[in-house]
């Protein structure tokens, strides 16, 4: 193991965070054996078992023993951080359980994290997944959706300094293309990312229906921009777990995320896999 002069849960308020995600990447690489992954996934409430069904397991990290990664917050999320070679394409795959959301307090730079790893460790390319609430009632909950462009509704970016990141086309509509041709009735639809933890209020979720989102929840649009910054092209997949407040005839809870997420699990973790092995 290389020595660390991090904990491994550091804040990263103290540190340059690419210094950090360069260790991390290191770390990894030792305890992998994998000099160079190809491919990041970052696996949202409902997405899990996609990690199973990648390819041959080569490695298994617990998440906190990585420079600047924590087990995660929320249940439903796994606490590990995984090397796959993926079957069919022999491309390595980094699939990253431990999400960091915004609402956890631990600052912009610890959201970022693993998408800075990710790059640092080789990664072209990252799916970013998560669940959410849906504005298109004909979205029943189990349907995923493509991620067409988002909404940023945190007040927040993970870019620091006079760095101007043009964020056209951040979710690549060549990948989008990709994914259709493993299902080609996916719908794609805007993400708006609400800081959390409480969810939205119906006025809330009409105002970002009037902004121009489809989807709304608590992840993914902070981790997209900081995968732009080091140049990593996504594909962003969200899981519809319910329709959003105002719309869903019934109060929202995160019990019912868990349970719409094992109910859909199978079929989109074979959607994601198959995905992940045309890239």
């Amino acid at each position: 193991m290389t020595s660390s002069s991090f904990t491994p849960d550091d804040t990263l308020s103290n540190v340059d965070p690419f210094d950090i995600a360069a260790e991390a990447a290191a770390y990894i690489a030792q305890v992998t054996g994998v000099e160079s992954h190809d491919i990041a996934l970052v696996l949202g409430s409902g997405w899990g078992g996609a990690a199973e069904l990648l390819g041959e397991t080569i490695a298994e990290i617990p998440s906190h023993e990585v420079p600047g990664f924590s087990a995660p917050a929320v249940h439903g999320h796994v606490a590990t951080i995984r090397s796959i070679r993926i079957s069919d394409s022999g491309k390595t795959a980094l699939v990253l359980g431990s999400r960091t959301h915004f609402y956890e307090g631990k600052g912009v730079r610890k959201v970022a994290h693993g998408m800075r790893t990710a790059a640092a460790a080789g990664c072209k390319t990252v799916i970013l997944t998560n669940g959410c609430g849906g504005l298109n009632p004909n979205w029943k909950p189990g349907t995923p959706v493509l991620i067409a462009d988002h909404i940023n509704l945190t007040a927040a970016s993970p870019i620091e300094g006079a760095n101007f990141v043009d964020l056209t086309d951040l979710y690549s509509s060549r990948l989008r293309e990709v994914a259709r041709t493993i299902d080609s009735s996916l719908d794609e639809g805007v993400y708006a990312q609400f800081r959390g933890p409480h969810y939205e209020t119906p006025a809330e979720v009409k105002m970002a229906g009037v902004l121009g989102a489809d989807l709304v929840g608590m992840s993914t649009t902070l981790e997209a921009i900081a995968a732009r910054q080091v140049g990593m092209e996504i594909l962003g997949i969200s899981l519809v777990t319910n329709l959003a407040a105002g719309i869903s005839p019934i109060a929202l809870s995160h019990q019912e995320v868990i349970e719409a997420g094992q109910a859909a699990g199978p079929r989109i973790s074979a959607l994601l896999a198959d995905i992940a092995k045309k890239l």
